[in-house]
């Protein structure tokens, strides 16, 4: 029974970062988990996966009750902890472990968020997600409801071409570089929105930037006051295409894009120092854009 936790270790550590939003938090809510699976009278557990899955997901819930009290307060737009490299998901759980949908699940409560990822991501029953919530089956269907309604208007109606979404990226990064305003233009849906997560730790936008022209303004305002020099270099962020951004030389940013009708409805740039993950510029060496 001591091996099924390990095999099981890598869809934990997938439940607790979706439910999370940070890599730390996952890792202390995988540990959890062990502690308890330690304690626990094995030969009672029929289901190895039920258990720690219920066990997991009840610690992601009072995790999310804290942080979602602390993201109130925080400074500026609170964005996931990206994770950057090659992932080792399995291709049904790619879409729900994207930058723009972890950043979307912020928008949900925290007994939505669990309903939504236990049943309609991770395959759980009503019944499971009623046991973590403490309450009745029909209010965890109607929580899960909720948040599938919620997610379903706000996500890109296509899914784009991982090229096309590389091209757009890196074409955004080019002509931030060189101030092209034009061609900035030509990349953002009118309706665009930039977030900018220093956290109170470097200067960043503190609120969300709407429409196409005001990102455009903001980026050429950097560009005028001179913000060192900036390179970006390919990596993968959450699954996708993204870019690690040194200044100076020094790591200073995660860079993300969300993309539909051929255009960047959405654009990520994770600047606080202690979301950006050492080996995301290791991974990056010798791959400039």
């Amino acid at each position: 029974m001591t091996d099924a936790f390990d095999e099981l270790r890598p869809l934990l550590f997938s439940i607790a970062y979706r439910m999370t939003g940070t890599r730390a938090d996952a890792d202390d809510a995988v540990q959890d988990t062990y502690i308890r699976w330690q304690a626990a009278d094995r030969d009672s557990i029929q289901s190895p996966k039920s258990f720690l899955t219920t066990v997991i997901s009840r610690i992601c819930l009072d995790v999310l009750k804290s942080s979602h009290r602390k993201r109130e307060v925080y400074i500026g737009s609170w964005l996931p902890e990206p994770m950057v490299g090659p992932s080792t998901e399995p291709v049904d759980l790619m879409e729900s472990l994207s930058f723009a949908f972890m950043h979307l699940l912020e928008s949900l409560t925290p007994s939505e968020r669990v309903a939504f990822l236990m049943h309609d991501v991770f395959d759980a029953s009503y019944a499971d997600v009623a046991g973590v919530l403490e309450t009745s089956g029909a209010n965890a269907r109607q929580l899960a409801s909720r948040a599938r309604e919620h997610l379903r208007g706000r996500r890109p109606k296509v899914k784009v071409k991982r090229e096309t979404h590389q091209q757009l990226l890196w074409a955004f990064v080019k002509a931030c570089a060189e101030g092209d305003a034009s061609a900035l233009f030509g990349l953002l849906k009118q309706d665009a929105v930039l977030y900018s997560d220093g956290g109170g730790k470097v200067q960043a936008a503190i609120n969300p930037i709407y429409g196409a022209d005001r990102i455009v303004r903001f980026i050429l305002g950097l560009n005028k006051k001179g913000v060192g020099e900036l390179r970006g270099f390919a990596v993968d962020v959450n699954g996708s295409p993204g870019a690690a951004v040194t200044r100076d030389g020094a790591p200073y940013m995660i860079h993300a894009v969300e993309v539909e009708d051929d255009r960047i409805r959405t654009v990520y740039y994770v600047m606080n120092p202690e979301k950006i993950p050492p080996e995301a510029f290791r991974l990056a060496e010798g791959q400039p854009a």
